[in-house]
């Protein structure tokens, strides 16, 4: 019984440790490489090399661990480039089960081999599959060494000890290897470097800065101890009340998105007691709309979470850069700015030239946006100074909106002006006015048609810029050509006194209503609530 003898003989069998890129096993030129079942028939190592290429033939004494000692002196030696050459069964073999062991059946002929090489480089196992791979027993605590396709550097093979009969099994039907192959098939991930610095200078409209906005709303406290907040529904109503309230008050944003966000802080005492324990899955139903519920670490330590809400948009048509260039015979900026309730700071009125004089804001090209932004009945917002968000960005639990000061906005600009030093701003646009031209330097042009105003408008614009109107902060109905908006009489209402940034100048009398008080938003107290018009001038 040779025949039986030689399926019971020991070889040297490959074993694929590293899928292939290219899937050439199951395609035309599966012949070409070798392949898990292959039987080792000769090892050339040092292919290329001056004395020629020192060849190992079958059958190696040993086993696989020869194989591996072969492979462990030629890397040690530099002479990792390998040329490996099997035979494998050409068609299936039937095979019937004897005493154990996969034997041929009376009605398979005589095998037939074809023969397959693969040149390749001894690497690490772990070098090849990525720190390890369960595919083969390690023999000792010796390092193991697999041979990686130069063809394709993905494709790896290592070397198992197994029984002819068994490589025979493996090389069966093609099909039933294809499946077996899939069921076995994994995916793999990994890390792969980025040029962050580069992608971020280049492919953002503004560099190293998001064009994602956000405002973080805070749950209101019902208590001065801030023990007890007010629902998850009370704060989303209050996000949605303020993205609302912006839009309608002319600000150019477009809602993008909403999410609840925690944040986590020490509760102790009454807070504690106060909060829905959240301790067990039992107690999620309770969570679902509480603003703040607590648990204990492993140190009794009660812990608080806080669910706020963030509400995300953008500008409606992006941000335009406008660069004001400033000369030494400058006096002013040409612009005043104000603040929204919602916390936005915008130009609230430009200078008219006279005399020849053409103000940093008329060469930037800020008095035509203004004018433009004055006919679509938007605000012109101010997003960034020099490149800083100049944006509101959260509500306190006390309901405070925490914002920019417009006085200390208005000594850096007129700082600026000083020290000749360009002021870059970046204004956020609205839907028909693109941000990707550039603002234009003024160009002498006719001027534009202004909307019309409502009657009393006529009477208002007669009227002492101080007196008998009240705040600046009143609203005017103008009639559209669709529908009726509503505008800021600071922002179309009459042109503010010029003044200097720097001058000494007598305030006015302070009048009944208007109030001066601290603007106690989150931690930063400001200035003024409502400042005085004349110091909004830059």
């Amino acid at each position: 019984m040779p025949m039986e003898h030689g399926r019971r003989q020991g070889v040297v069998a490959i074993e694929c440790v590293a899928g292939g890129s290219r899937a050439e096993e199951w395609g035309p030129g599966s012949s070409e490489t070798v392949q898990t079942g292959d039987v080792v028939e000769e090892l050339l190592i040092g292919v290329g090399g001056r004395g020629g290429p020192a060849a190992h033939a079958a059958p190696f004494k040993g086993g696989r661990a020869a194989v591996q000692r072969l492979l462990h002196l030629a890397y040690k030696r530099g002479d990792t480039s390998v040329e490996v050459r099997v035979r494998r069964p050409a068609h299936a073999q039937q095979l019937v089960a004897t005493s154990g062991e996969l034997l041929p059946s009376a009605a398979a002929g005589a095998a037939t081999t074809t023969t397959a090489r693969m040149q390749a480089c001894i690497v690490p196992q772990e070098a090849a599959v990525g720190g390890g791979g369960a595919m083969m027993a390690v023999v000792g605590r010796s390092r193991q060494y697999v041979l990686r396709s130069i063809r394709d550097p993905n494709y790896a093979v290592g070397f198992v000890d197994r029984m002819e009969s068994e490589c025979i099994a493996i090389r069966g039907s093609r099909s039933s290897r294809v499946v077996c192959a899939l069921s076995k098939a994994q995916l793999q991930d990994g890390y792969v470097a980025y040029p962050w610095e580069k992608k971020m200078r280049e492919a953002l409209p503004i560099p190293n800065s998001s064009s994602f906005l956000s405002m973080l709303v805070l749950p209101t406290a019902l208590d001065r101890a801030a023990s007890r907040y007010n629902s998850v529904e009370d704060t989303l109503a209050r996000a949605n009340a303020w993205i609302l309230s912006s839009q309608s008050s002319g600000v150019p944003i477009s809602f993008l998105n909403v999410q609840t966000e925690a944040l986590l802080t020490k509760i102790s005492g009454e807070t504690a007691s106060a909060t829905v324990n959240s301790g067990s899955l039992a107690d999620l139903p309770n969570l679902a709309n509480a603003s703040l519920y607590g648990f204990e670490d492993y140190h009794g330590v009660d812990i608080g979470v806080v669910k706020a809400v963030r509400v995300w948009y953008t500008a409606a048509a992006g941000e335009m850069p406008v660069e004001i260039t400033l000369e030494a015979g400058d006096t002013k900026l040409g612009f005043a700015i104000s603040r929204t309730e919602e916390g936005f700071i915008y130009i609230s009125s430009v200078m008219e030239d006279d005399s020849g004089f053409l103000a940093p804001s008329t060469r930037s090209g800020l008095r035509d946006l203004y004018r433009e932004a004055k006919r679509a009945s938007k605000l012109l917002v101010i997003s960034r100074v020099s490149g800083q968000k100049v944006l509101p960005w959260m509500v306190s639990t006390s309901g405070a909106i925490r914002c920019f000061d417009t006085v200390s906005l208005s000594q850096k600009l007129s700082l600026h002006r000083h020290a000749l030093r360009p002021i870059l701003l970046h204004l956020l646009m609205w839907e028909g006015k693109s941000a990707d031209a550039p603002a234009r330097p003024h160009e002498p042009r006719l001027p534009p048609q202004p909307a019309p105003y409502p009657e009393f408008a006529a009477s208002l614009m007669r009227q002492d810029s101080f007196g008998g109107g009240g705040g600046g902060g009143g609203e005017l109905r103008r009639q559209g050509s669709y529908d009726v908006e509503l505008v800021r009489q600071d922002s179309f209402g009459v042109e503010l006194v010029r003044q200097d940034s720097f001058a000494c100048t007598e305030q006015p009398p302070v009048r009944r209503g208007d109030l001066q008080g601290r603007d106690t938003a989150g931690d930063t107290s400001f200035r003024f609530h409502n400042f005085s018009l004349p110091n909004n001038w830059v």
